[in-house]
């Protein structure tokens, strides 16, 4: 039979039994190898070491000239002008008393220990190719606008680490390094269920007592927009037997349930009657909104029941398994946290933290939208961000800081 929990539990204790919960679908055998560009967006499954130093070479940071720091003393010297370096190319040895011209990104002729740049030089062009000529340099130390071999990494030190997000710059970082392809975890296969005889699927008739099904488009743009693949059913009746049997249907092609409604304390809670005999808990986080969490296994497969109203799940969404998904497997990448001033006050339940909707702007400060309540979608459509009030905090005035999520 499933379980019922009487009292609150923190926000931190729920989110920790999902992460345990989730935990077992981290496993060495779950990792794909993956060409680098469809990795984009997903965690990486193993550490990965340089394979060569980055830059491989020492090299030019300017156009100008490679000399030898030692050539060019206080008040400058006039150098004879070599054979220019273009990048790509192997360049012979500098002799003494020389400059060569050099490209940005050139290799560094053995010898040469310094570049100037083209405008400091007199002239200030370079040479016309096959006609010897000189060029006067000022005074430079040696390093000057030089980059050293493996001055952004060393061959063998540590590159990525395992469970760091995929995004532009760690894949072209990859691919700095020669990678082709990377080790990710899978996204996992998630099965989305809705539920309530009220509800009904946009595009179909809305009768009395009825209201459009929100919570599917909002949980499933959702989670795609996070990774994972997303099976969703449809509205579910509110009859347990159905509702256990669609769940038994699909649960060995998933790796985790979720479904929205039906986990209140109410007389037609169909997901509290569906887990009947199976391994779920259902009780209350304190927060507000999205009190009600269910949590198990239904056939062995992972359960999060979210509670029916369209901001309480994607306030369930957001606090409780999105962050857990970041924290096991890499991705998404975590929703970045600031902090901004109120630009109005609010009050919250004193015993449980608030989650509020609301709009960050660019002097710093948080406009809430809408009230607290949990059907506020409208308010929902408004919002950039999730302004958080912890638990044991009544009122805050206009001008406090509060941590906000960037949605």
């Amino acid at each position: 039979m499933h379980r019922t929990e009487t009292r609150h539990v923190s926000v931190q204790a729920h989110r920790d039994k999902v992460r345990a919960l989730l935990a077992p679908l981290r496993t060495e055998g779950r990792v794909e190898r993956l060409p680098l560009l469809e990795a984009l967006g997903r965690g990486l499954a193993a550490d990965i070491l340089a394979p060569l130093d980055l830059p491989p070479f020492a090299n030019s940071q300017m156009d100008g000239f490679a000399v030898r720091s030692a050539d060019v003393p206080d008040g400058g010297r006039e150098l004879r002008v070599v054979a220019p370096v273009p990048a790509g190319a192997a360049p012979a040895e500098l002799a003494a008393g020389t400059a060569a011209p050099i490209m940005t990104g050139a290799m560094m002729p053995a010898g040469a220990d310094a570049v100037v740049p083209i405008e400091q030089a007199v002239p200030d062009s370079f040479p016309v190719p096959g006609e010897p000529t000189t060029v006067h340099l000022p005074a430079t130390a040696a390093g000057t606008f030089v980059r050293d071999a493996g001055s952004d990494i060393r061959s063998g030190e540590p590159a990525l680490g395992a469970g760091t997000f995929l995004g532009p710059g760690q894949l072209g970082l990859l691919a700095a390094m020669g990678y082709t392809e990377v080790p990710v975890h899978p996204s996992l296969r998630v099965l989305l269920v809705t539920t309530g005889d009220e509800v009904v699927e946009p595009g179909n008739p809305l009768g009395p007592g009825k209201i459009f099904d929100s919570n599917g488009t909002l949980l499933e743009s959702s989670m795609r927009q996070a990774g994972l693949q997303v099976t969703r059913t449809g509205v579910s009746t509110d009859q347990p037997d159905e509702l256990a049997a669609l769940l038994r249907r699909h649960a060995p092609a998933v790796d985790l349930i979720i479904t929205t409604g039906g986990v209140s304390k109410g007389a037609y809670e169909v997901v509290r009657q569906a887990m009947a005999g199976h391994d779920v808990e259902f009780g209350a986080v304190a927060m507000q909104p999205g009190g009600p969490q269910g949590i198990g296994s239904f056939d062995g497969v992972p359960v999060l029941g979210f509670p029916g109203n369209p901001v309480s799940c994607l306030v369930s969404f957001e606090m409780f398994l999105r962050p857990v998904l970041t924290e096991l497997f890499g991705a998404p990448a975590p929703r970045p946290a600031v902090r901004a001033r109120l630009a109005e006050p609010l009050t919250s339940p004193a015993g449980k933290h608030q989650v509020r909707r609301g709009t960050l702007a660019p002097d710093g400060t948080v406009r809430l939208e809408g009230g607290a309540g949990s059907h506020l979608v409208h308010a929902l459509a408004r919002s950039n961000a999730l302004v958080h009030v912890p638990e044991g905090t009544a009122a805050l005035a206009a001008g406090d800081e509060v941590e906000v999520w960037i949605l």
